[in-house]
């Protein structure tokens, strides 16, 4: 009986009521639990474990469309380079061809101009000439009238004079320049 005493006064070992009571309590706790605790807590780490994956794979279907997003815009991107290369080959060609157009215009310009130019230098050469051969003509047989002292008055002879003088001038003019043409 010793051990019997010791065991029902130890304070670690119920009772045999309170061992009842204590059961009946717990299966009652337990019920509760299991009836409206259980299934709400379930509910809420369903609803977590469902956000969690839910999101994971909204967070890869959203990775997925921003990847084809993004290749759509680098598919863009290259046409749009392709189109504005084009673009800037065919401004170039036209900008070749206009400006060939425009150096052939001037340069037509310029041949008409130079054309012009030498057309009327050699109209001015001509007038020039003929006012000189007068004029040198009369200079020339008055001088001579001076130093020889006598009238070289005789029309045809004074032609005749002036112009073998300015046909040797003549002559002499196109031997240089002939000369310094071949050199």
């Amino acid at each position: 009986m010793a051990a019997g005493v010791i065991l029902a006064e130890s304070p670690i070992v119920p009772q045999g009521d309170e061992l009842v009571v204590g059961t009946i309590a717990f299966l009652i706790i337990f019920v509760i639990f299991w009836k409206k605790l259980l299934p709400s807590i379930k509910k809420t780490l369903d609803e977590r474990t469902d956000a969690i994956e839910g999101g994971m794979q909204r967070a890869e279907e959203a990775q997925a469309a921003a990847a084809a997003l993004q290749e759509e815009y680098q598919r863009n991107l290259t046409q749009a380079r392709h189109e504005a290369a084009t673009i800037t080959q065919k401004a170039r060609e036209q900008g070749a061809e206009i400006v060939a157009q425009l150096r052939g215009e001037g340069q037509e310009q310029r041949d008409n101009l130079v054309a012009g130019g030498r057309a009327q230098l050699d109209a001015d050469a001509a007038a020039t000439r003929a006012a000189l051969k007068s004029d040198l003509g009369t200079l020339a047989i008055q001088l001579a009238s001076k130093i020889v002292g006598e009238s070289l008055e005789d029309e045809a002879r004074q032609r005749g004079t002036v112009d073998r003088f300015l046909a040797e001038l003549e002559a002499k003019a196109d031997a240089e320049a002939t000369a310094k043409a071949g050199a």
